[in-house]
C-alpha cells in the first residue's frame, strides 16, 4: 500500500478533524470542497482496500466513511462539478460520429526462439529468483502474493503439448486518446501490446485480439511492465491476473483472482484447447457441442478489478473450429474474419470536470456508470460498411452498466430494425433468432448478424443506423424498467452504409443449424447460493470473499444444480461462474423475498425489470428463460426478487474457481467466494 507523505496524516490522530456536528450542510467554502475532494483522490491512488481503509479508521466494519478530511462529502456540491468523478459531469466532445471504429490489431504468434519466451516455458513455474527484483522470475506458483512451492504445474502439459505461443506486455500508454476533439486530452490507459519489448509497441485499448482454434493448444506469456503504484495517473494497482473468460481453463491458467503477480514478473498461461469432456466422457478432445467462440480476457485482481479493466486491461479472443472457421466459405458459413466479424467492445466513462480525464470513484461502492460512451476505446464512433451481412461480438466490458440495444435510423426512430442472434457468451445457439433487440450485462456477449442489404431497403434513401442502448440506468445498482423510445437512448455506434458487395455467407432467415444443446443430466446436488448486501459490502450467502477460504468442494465429472438467489428489489447482478459454461432452467420471481435458503421458488414470473426476448420470445420448456438465453451460458443477468435456477457439470481439471457477481464494482467489495473441483470429495452443503 502506498502512502503519499500528504495521504500519511489520515493515521494521525483524529483530534485535528471537524465533529461531524461542525461540518457545513453543503460544504460552502470552496476551499473545504477542494481539499475533501483532493484527500480522496489521494486515497484512490494509492489502491486502498476496504480492509485498508478499515485500518487507517477511514470505514467503520459496517462500510461507512468516517467524517475525516471531508471524506463523506458528495462528489458534487452547491457548486456543481468542482473537481468531480460524477455522472453529469464529464466533458463531451462538440461532435460525435466523427472517429472512425479502431478494429483491435491481430496478436501475432511467435516461435520458441523468441527472445520473450526464453527461457521455454515449462510444466512446472519458473520460481527461480530474479536478483534484479529479488521476486520469482515467473509469478505462477504464488496465490494471495505468497509463493506456494511446488505448486501449479500445468495440467495436461504432456498430453496435450503447446503448439502456439504469444506474448504480451501489460505496459501504460500516456497519449491514448478516446476522441480527435482536443479539448479531451490525452489518457493514461495501462492494457496490452502486441509482445514486443521496444518502448514503440505500445499498450492499446482494447488489447490486440488473440486468434486461436480448438485442438491447437497454446502459450501466453504476459509481463508486468506497469508502473509503479505512485505513478498510476490517478488510479490503478500494479499487480495482475489476466482471466480468459471464460474459457474451459485449469485454475493455474484461468487468471483466477487470487494468482496476481508483480511488476517486474512474467506468468505463462497454458490452454490444452480441448472442448470440455475431453478427459471423461468425450476422449481425447471433448464435445464439439462444448464449443465457445467469442472470449475477452482481463485483469481479475482481487479487490482491484474494477478499477484495473476500467484502465483499459481488457481485449478479445476468438476461437475458432472446423465448424466456425473464420472463413464464410467453408464450415457454417459465417461471415468471414476480419473483414466482415467484427468485435464491438462497450464500456462507459466518467471524465474529471475539471481535466477531462478518465476517473474512478474508490468510494463508490454501488457501482459506477458513466456519461461517456466508448465502443472500441473510443467515444461513440462510427464505422462504414457494404450492403452485405456482417458478424459483430458484442461484449459489455463494464464496469456496472446494462444495455438494451437496437437498430436506430435517426431519421426515422420509430422505424423497426430487425436483426439476428447467433451466439449467446460466446456458445452458438441451436439455430439463429430474429430480433429487434437484446439485453446485456456486464461480461456477457452477444454475437449478432446485420444484413446491411435488408437495412438500406428499409430505411429508403438515407445510408445510416445507429447502435443504441434504449435501457434506463441512473446508478450502478441496475437498470430501472424503462425503455425508452427510438432515438431518446444513448447512441453507441453509427453504421455507414455503402455500396454492395459479395456475400458468401449463410442467409440466418434459412434456419441454418449450429451445435444442438447437450443433455442436461440429473444433478448430485443442489446448492442455494443468496446475493445480498450486508454491512455496506457485497456477500454470497452472508459472507465476504476470501482467498483462504473455500466454501465447498464439488466432485469432479459430476453434475449440479444451483439456485442463485436475489432477495432485493432494487438491485441486479450479472453473476459469472469460472470452470464450465452453465444452462439457465428457470427463471423464478421471488414474491418480493426468498424466506427459506431450502425452500422451493414461487411460481414463475419474469421479475421486476422483465426483458421479452428481444422479440424471439419466452422458451416454454425452461420457464420464464427468453429464448435467446436457451443456450449454454457464462454470466446470468441475476434481476430483482428472482432465483435462477442453473445447471452445471464439473469435468477435466481439478482445483479453485471462484463465482462472483461482475458488476466489477460488487465483485471487488466481496461478492464472491472460491469453490474446488475434486475426485472422490462428497460435500453436500446445500447452503455453503
Amino acid at each position: 500500500m502506498y502512502l503519499t507523505p500528504s495521504l500519511s496524516r489520515f493515521r494521525e490522530s483524529r483530534g485535528s478533524c471537524r465533529r461531524s456536528g461542525e461540518r457545513r450542510s453543503e460544504m460552502a467554502n470552496r476551499l473545504d470542497v477542494q481539499r475533501a475532494l483532493a484527500n480522496r483522490l489521494e486515497l484512490v491512488k494509492a489502491g486502498l482496500t476496504r480492509r485498508d481503509l478499515i485500518k487507517m479508521g477511514l470505514m467503520t466494519s459496517a462500510g461507512v466513511l468516517i467524517p475525516k478530511g471531508g471524506l463523506t462529502h458528495a462528489q458534487t456540491t452547491s457548486f456543481g462539478c468542482f473537481r468531480g468523478c460524477d455522472l453529469g459531469c464529464s466533458p463531451q466532445p462538440a461532435q460525435v460520429f466523427v472517429d472512425p471504429l479502431p478494429i483491435p490489431p491481430q496478436l501475432p504468434a511467435r516461435t520458441l526462439s523468441d527472445p520473450g519466451l526464453a527461457p521455454a516455458p515449462s510444466i512446472c513455474p519458473n520460481n527461480a529468483i530474479n536478483p534484479a527484483t529479488g521476486l520469482p522470475f515467473e509469478g505462477r506458483g504464488q496465490f494471495n502474493g505468497a509463493l506456494v512451492p511446488g505448486s501449479d504445474c500445468f495440467q495436461f502439459f504432456n498430453q496435450y503439448p503447446p503448439q502456439r505461443y504469444f506474448v504480451q506486455r501489460m505496459r501504460a500508454n500516456t497519449n491514448f486518446r478516446i476522441t480527435s476533439d482536443t479539448r479531451i486530452p490525452a489518457q493514461t490507459i495501462w492494457g496490452f501490446n502486441q509482445g514486443g519489448s521496444a518502448a514503440s509497441d505500445v499498450a492499446v485499448f482494447p488489447g490486440p485480439t488473440i486468434v486461436t482454434r480448438y485442438q491447437q493448444p497454446w502459450v501466453v506469456r504476459r509481463f508486468n511492465e506497469l508502473p509503479t503504484q505512485d505513478q498510476n495517473g490517478g488510479f490503478g494497482v500494479p499487480e495482475m491476473s489476466t482471466h480468459l473468460h471464460n474459457f474451459h481453463s485449469a485454475p493455474e491458467s484461468d487468471g483466477g483472482p487470487c494468482r496476481w503477480f508483480f511488476r517486474g514478473q512474467y506468468f505463462d498461461y497454458y490452454h490444452a484447447a480441448q472442448q470440455a469432456g475431453f478427459a471423461f466422457d468425450f476422449q481425447p478432445n471433448g464435445d464439439v457441442r462444448e464449443s465457445l467462440s467469442t472470449l475477452w480476457y482481463h485483469d481479475h485482481r482481487i479487490e482491484h478489478t474494477a478499477e484495473n479493466t476500467y484502465k483499459g486491461l481488457v481485449g478479445f479472443q476468438f476461437m475458432f473450429n472446423q465448424f466456425d472457421t473464420g472463413d464464410e466459405g467453408t464450415g457454417f458459413h459465417l461471415p468471414s474474419y476480419p473483414q466482415f466479424d467484427i468485435p464491438l467492445m462497450l464500456n462507459d466513462k466518467l471524465l474529471d470536470s475539471t481535466t477531462g480525464l478518465i476517473c474512478f470513484d474508490t468510494f463508490n461502492f454501488k457501482g459506477l456508470i458513466g456519461d461517456v460512451q466508448l465502443v472500441n476505446g473510443v467515444i461513440q464512433p462510427f464505422l462504414s460498411v457494404n450492403k452485405r451481412r456482417y458478424r459483430f461480438r458484442v461484449l459489455n466490458a463494464g464496469p456496472s452498466r446494462f444495455y438494451e440495444l437496437f437498430l436506430t435510423d435517426p431519421l426515422s426512430p420509430g422505424t423497426v430494425i430487425p436483426f439476428w442472434v447467433i451466439a449467446n457468451d460466446g456458445n452458438l445457439l441451436p439455430t439463429p433468432l430474429q430480433v429487434t433487440s437484446f439485453r446485456v450485462g456486464v461480461a456477457e456477449r452477444y454475437d449478432i448478424i446485420i444484413d446491411f442489404n435488408q437495412v438500406k431497403t428499409l430505411i429508403g434513401a438515407h445510408t445510416t443506423v445507429r447502435l443504441e442502448n434504449r435501457l434506463e440506468q441512473t446508478d450502478g445498482q441496475g437498470p430501472t424498467c424503462n425503455i425508452f423510445p427510438g432515438g431518446q437512448g444513448i447512441y453507441c455506434l453509427e453504421f455507414r452504409i455503402g455500396s454492395a458487395v459479395a456475400d458468401g455467407s449463410v442467409n440466418p432467415a434459412t434456419h441454418p443449424q449450429f451445435y444442438q444443446l447437450p443433455s442436461v443430466i440429473t444433478p448430485r446436488v443442489t446448492r442455494n447460493f443468496v446475493f445480498d448486501r450486508s454491512n455496506g459490502q457485497w456477500v454470497i450467502n452472508d459472507r465476504f470473499a476470501a482467498c483462504t477460504e473455500m466454501r465447498f468442494t464439488v466432485e469432479q465429472n459430476t453434475a449440479e444444480n444451483w439456485n442463485i438467489i436475489n432477495p432485493r428489489s432494487d438491485w441486479q447482478h450479472p453473476i459469472h461462474i469460472h470452470d464450465e459454461e452453465h444452462r439457465i432452467l428457470s427463471r423464478s420471481n421471488n414474491g418480493g423475498h426468498h424466506s427459506s435458503l431450502s425452500g422451493a421458488v414461487s411460481s414463475f414470473s419474469r421479475g421486476d425489470c422483465p426483458f421479452d426476448g428481444g422479440g424471439a420470445g419466452i422458451s416454454t420448456q425452461f420457464p420464464g428463460v427468453p429464448n435467446v438465453e436457451v443456450s449454454r451460458k457464462d454470466v446470468t443477468r441475476l434481476q430483482q426478487d428472482e432465483t435462477n435456477l442453473l445447471f452445471f457439470r464439473f469435468r477435466d481439471f481439478a482445483g479453485d474457481y471462484p463465482m462472483h457477481c461482475h458488476n466489477v464494482v460488487h465483485e471487488d467489495h466481496a461478492m464472491m467466494l472460491a469453490f474446488e473441483v475434486q475426485p472422490g470429495v462428497i460435500d453436500d452443503n446445500p447452503n455453503p
